[in-house]
């Protein structure tokens, strides 16, 4: 697996550098204008997005290559949440600006070149040179910083313990319901075979009475 895009490689543009933002800017929100397609929007028409007062934010997230379509980081093989400080250059450039421009519930498709992402460099051995990178990116939480209004470090391992808990509960949920259709599914063949069989039985018995 690559390093997630939390390795310290960049800044934010010199032109977006300093300026100090409450939620979404205009100017980020020109800046990263045609590399962010929203797949899924928020549930909640007032749900928060990061801010100053809320800069600490949880995601989940697919990477891929753009040129081959291949996965080289997901936090979804192990249902885990991704968190980090926005605007404090430990993550890619793509992610500092695009997850400024999220709210709550909202998962997003997020196009990285490489001037955004790992460069000429890129990041051995998953991420050649000049890769251009596609993220699925779910925002699933915002905070602010640990002590601002979370009491203890033992209260933010617990909300994320819980956090944890419900999106294994939501799989689970999913996995259930997969595979009821299933065994519908299956149930209804075998009652089209069983239909069919009879009709053959019915068949050879008309046969016989001639």
């Amino acid at each position: 697996m690559a390093q997630s895009p939390t390795r310290p490689y960049w800044a934010l543009h010199k032109e977006l550098a300093g300026t100090r933002r409450r939620g979404c800017s205009r100017s980020y929100r020109h800046c990263f204008r045609g590399l962010r397609e929203v797949l899924r929007l928020s549930d909640h028409g007032d749900a928060i997005a990061p801010a100053d007062n809320l800069p600490l934010v949880d995601v989940q997230y697919e990477g891929t290559l753009a040129e081959t379509g291949e996965v080289f980081d997901t936090t979804r093989e192990d249902n885990t949440v991704f968190s980090f400080e926005i605007g404090m250059g430990t993550v890619i450039k793509a992610w500092d600006i695009a997850l400024r421009t999220m709210k709550v519930g909202e998962v997003a498709k997020i196009t990285c070149k490489p001037d955004y992402a790992y460069g000429s460099a890129g990041s051995p051995p998953d991420i050649p040179p000049d890769a251009t990178l596609i993220f699925e990116v779910e925002l699933v939480a915002c905070r602010p910083r640990k002590g601002a209004s979370l009491g203890s470090v033992s209260d933010e391992k617990a909300r994320l313990l819980e956090l944890k808990k419900q999106r294994e509960m939501a799989a689970a949920i999913k996995e259930e319901e997969k595979k009821k259709r299933e065994e519908a599914k299956a149930a209804a063949a075998a009652r089209v075979q069983a239909k069919l069989e009879s009709k053959k039985q019915q068949g050879k018995g008309k046969g016989k009475a001639k």
